[in-house]
């Protein structure tokens, strides 16, 4: 999602974006996903096209992070802004949308994290997810959580996509949404939807996060640690429900 925003804008210059060294396009395993359809992005083939430019962008080479030494956490680049991104859904995910959204308002809630090595320092708790889940629909709200294997929030509506882009469409109707710091809080801002995300201790919001969404940290400052650590549990324990419920009240509507 972050490539997309970088390349925003760049056919109306007469260019494609080429991510990758300088001789080849590098695209990671969610690149074609990501990019389909998108104009503004050079596809890997189109290396001697005319219209290319390239930018240094593809896994290894990020821009905004780098191991320390030891190789034991992320060294954060505070000069990096994450730029909105942006879908170019086809006519058939449009109307999977259209089938699957609530005709409804409704908010859509993610309580998982990727299971990977930093996981621990970015899953908030199901238990806390699931307490915002019973006070929006003690009030009335409509709570959506896409199904693809994991646990089911109880009083969440299950909407199961077919893929990635298809969530997303589903989730370009939503009027708000709850979310960990990952792929789905870029989704978000690339769909034009506010967002309360759950940022902890572990990556800053002024790197990856967005104006228009409600980055909460717990106060803490990112220390990128690859491994479990008390810093990022301290972090995510100090983010309180009620101050997530309140963050989903004040978002923009």
């Amino acid at each position: 999602m972050l490539g997309s925003g970088m390349a925003r804008g760049a056919k109306a210059r007469g260019k494609r974006i080429a991510f990758g060294d300088g001789k080849r396009i590098i695209w990671g395993p969610w690149s074609k996903d990501i990019f389909r359809g998108n104009p503004n992005v050079a596809s890997p083939g189109d290396e001697r096209a005319g219209d290319i430019e390239w930018i240094d962008y593809y896994k290894g080479k990020r821009g905004y992070n780098h191991h320390d030494v030891a190789g034991k956490r992320w060294i954060w680049n505070y000069d990096f802004r994450a730029k909105q991104g942006e879908f170019f859904f086809t006519e058939a995910e449009e109307k999977v949308a259209d089938l699957l959204a609530p005709a409804d308002d409704f908010v859509v809630i993610e309580p998982h994290v990727p299971a990977k090595s930093v996981a621990p320092n970015k899953d908030w708790g199901f238990e806390k997810f699931q307490a915002v889940v019973d006070a929006l629909t003690n009030n009335g709200q409509l709570v959506v959580q896409f199904d693809y294997g994991r646990q089911i929030l109880r009083g969440a509506r299950r909407v199961k996509t077919k893929s990635f882009r298809e969530a997303a469409a589903v989730l370009s109707r939503a009027s708000a949404a709850v979310l960990p710091e990952g792929g789905m809080h870029h989704a978000a801002a690339a769909v034009d939807v506010p967002a309360v995300v759950i940022f902890g201790g572990f990556i800053p919001p002024m790197v990856t996060g967005y104006g228009t969404h409600a980055n909460l940290t717990g106060g803490a400052d990112a220390c990128g640690s690859l491994f479990p650590c008390d810093h990022c549990r301290k972090a995510l324990d100090a983010i309180t429900v009620e101050e997530v419920i309140e963050a989903v009240a004040e978002l923009p509507s």
